[in-house]
């Protein structure tokens, strides 16, 4: 039984290097690769059993048009040449059309849909439905998006792990973790609960939902109140002085109290940061989802900086990297551009609803469920049905898909190649197709190479190999595509601290800290949970398969919760927004803020899931981020 090496394109940071064989029975068999120095031999189980989702019997394989509300099959070349005939006639409007493109799956060839669309002028999306907020932080605290190397968490001292779930989150993340509390380090936890992060750290502090801003500012005026900030820390910062004016102009117990912690708690987090060991900070996307969640971000990096952890080994802020950040993409900006519009992804069903002169006649998805992932799937579900022609590019009937009037049957995973880059480490590596797609299913690049030369004047995407030299075509890579296939992967040549000697990369080599500090705006009377929805350990965003939905979804509460009172729990339970309303099972738990309602997302609507209906459409302080955390719920019979 013969092995390749491929990596995983997941939407994961971990980006796994593996090892692939098909038995004789046609069963495919996935493990990480041992000689990977990050990978290192094991990977989580969304890619272990990432076969079953490849041979799933309710997988589409041939292309389908909708004909009088029913699916009927379509040759590969009526598709294409009917993608082509309505590309044609929007042409000279086409602020018309619309492409939709998540991140479904990451890699070099994964950009061709935005670099077909962006040679049209056509309208697109921006924002992030994940963690626009916190990056937009990141790049005005310290003028760039950079970490340590995610291994230098061995040679911290103390980690704390601030709103993040390392191990549903990065398995490999957790591993690193583990080694370095096995090391000596100390490991604290901040969140408002429900994570698995109490198998790694040594205290865990429960704060209400969407309070971190509070938190990181009360520690940060316990290090001014005692005057133990790094050695000259302010002449490293843009407006200093104002910034301690600013902090001292909120009183400790009202900080306190807008996070509901103790004063032990502030100390607990104080000694973390005071101590002259290394103190490393992992920012998990969570807390950056709620309306002022970058202000959460700026609050926590200035604490880290403050405290001097910052330009350090062991030391250093973690959040997500940019996902190409290692590979040249100047060939897909430098592409013959229009000037096109731009709809909000957070706020897709209203934007598209709203659009104008020209109204959206036509649309093209690929790489995103939006209907299931967008908040107000509803309106999104309504705001579709106002488009004349709807192309899906998907391996499965999603919610998204299902409201199509074309579908295009997509290649997976391990069926497609390209070269893929983490947004965790530094590796760039080579995924190869290890394994023949199914049926008709074809490639994104594919698709859009064959839709561009039946266009007049056609759209000519360069071959893929050019895409691929062109990606590696940088000052921080010295490999060519064939070394790249023959080694399968490359460590990319970058600092491993990030700001050493605190230099920063805005013009004046400062770091910027903020400004305003912003009060919770007060809970609805009728809804008084904050819905939490975070990721699962056992799929990637809404890539569950049919046989796999739970019904009904649990949602956790605490074991504390006062707003249970009223409820039969012998009864049928339902989650209420003023949305729309879910059945639900309940479960307890101790380890979880009473004011807190959490349901992990990625079901179906379909399938009678589908949590982001409950979620209205908000934008976050900064980045055009989705501010799903902002929705608060009840529980009822």
């Amino acid at each position: 039984m013969m092995t390749d090496i491929t990596a995983c394109t997941l939407d994961c940071p971990d980006c796994c290097s593996l090892l692939v064989s098909v038995d004789p029975s046609g069963d495919i068999h996935i493990r990480g690769n041992p000689e990977h120095p990050f990978t290192a031999g094991f990977t989580c189980a969304k890619i272990r059993h990432f076969g079953k989702r490849l041979k799933n019997p309710l997988r589409k394989v041939h292309p389908m048009v909708r004909v009088r509300g029913r699916w009927e099959p379509i040759g590969w070349n009526h598709a294409l040449d009917l993608c082509a005939e309505h590309i044609q006639r929007l042409r000279n409007n086409p602020l018309s059309m619309l492409h939709i493109q998540g991140e479904g799956a990451k890699g070099v060839l994964k950009q061709a849909g935005r670099y077909f669309f962006s040679q049209l002028g056509t309208s697109c999306v921006r924002g992030s439905l994940c963690d626009a907020a916190g990056y937009v932080a990141t790049v005005m605290d310290f003028g760039s998006r950079e970490n340590n190397d995610i291994t230098d968490l061995l040679n911290a001292g103390y980690i704390i792990i601030w709103g993040r779930d390392v191990l549903r989150c990065s398995i490999h993340t957790a591993a690193i973790v583990g080694q370095a509390r096995q090391n000596g380090a100390s490991v604290l936890s901040i969140s408002p609960g429900d994570d698995a992060n109490s198998r790694f750290a040594d205290r865990a502090i429960t704060i209400r939902p969407g309070t971190d801003r509070f938190l990181a500012a009360a520690v940060i005026r316990l290090f001014l109140e005692r005057n133990v900030t790094a050695p000259d820390i302010g002449q490293y910062a843009h407006r200093w002085n104002e910034f301690v004016r600013f902090i001292f102009s909120r009183s400790m117990e009202s900080l306190i109290a807008a996070c509901d912690v103790s004063q032990e708690d502030i100390d607990t987090i104080y000694r973390y940061y005071s101590d002259t060991k290394p103190a490393a900070t992992l920012i998990g996307t969570g807390l950056q989802r709620y309306r002022h969640g970058g202000e959460n971000v700026r609050f926590i990096d200035a604490l880290a900086f403050i405290s001097g952890h910052v330009g350090r080994s062991g030391g250093g802020i973690y959040y997500h990297l940019h996902s190409l950040r290692n590979l040249n993409f100047a060939w897909s900006r430098s592409a013959k551009t229009l000037s096109g519009r731009i709809l909000r992804f957070p706020c897709i069903g209203q934007d598209i609803i709203d659009a104008a002169d020209p109204p959206i006649r036509m649309m093209w998805v690929n790489g995103s469920n939006v209907i299931n992932q967008a908040p107000d799937s509803h309106l999104i579900g309504r705001a579709f049905e106002t488009v004349q022609f709807k192309v899906v590019v998907d391996a499965f009937m999603t919610d998204t898909a299902s409201r199509a009037d074309l579908f295009l049957p997509s290649t997976l995973m391990l069926e497609q190649e390209d070269i893929v880059s983490s947004y965790l480490h530094n590796y760039i590596q080579h995924a190869k197709a290890v394994v023949s797609p199914p049926g008709e299913a074809r490639t994104d690049f594919w698709i859009f190479s064959q839709v561009g030369k039946r266009l007049e004047p056609p759209v000519i995407l360069p071959d893929a190999e050019t895409f691929f030299r062109c990606a590696l075509s940088t000052d921080r890579l010295s490999i060519s595509f064939e070394d790249l296939k023959k080694q399968n992967f490359i460590k990319v040549k970058r600092p491993s601290v990030a700001y050493a000697g605190m230099k920063f990369d805005h013009s004046d080599g400062k770091f910027r800290l903020p400004a305003r500090l912003h009060s919770q705006e007060p809970v609805p009377d009728k809804f008084r949970l904050r819905l939490i929805t975070p990721v699962s350990r056992d799929h990637i965003h809404s890539q569950i398969l049919v046989d796999n939905h739970r019904l009904p979804l649990i949602v956790q509460v605490s074991s504390g919760c006062p707003y249970l009172a009223d409820i039969d729990l012998s009864k049928d339970l339902y989650l209420v927004s003023p949305l729309q309303k879910l059945k639900v099972k309940l479960e307890l738990s101790d380890r979880l803020h009473p004011e807190a309602a959490v349901l992990r997302r990625g079901s179906w609507m379909m399938t009678g899931g589908g949590v982001n209906q409950l979620i209205a459409a908000r934008i976050t302080d900064i980045g055009c981020g989705a501010a799903y955390y902002e929705q608060y719920v009840r529980i009822e019979n």
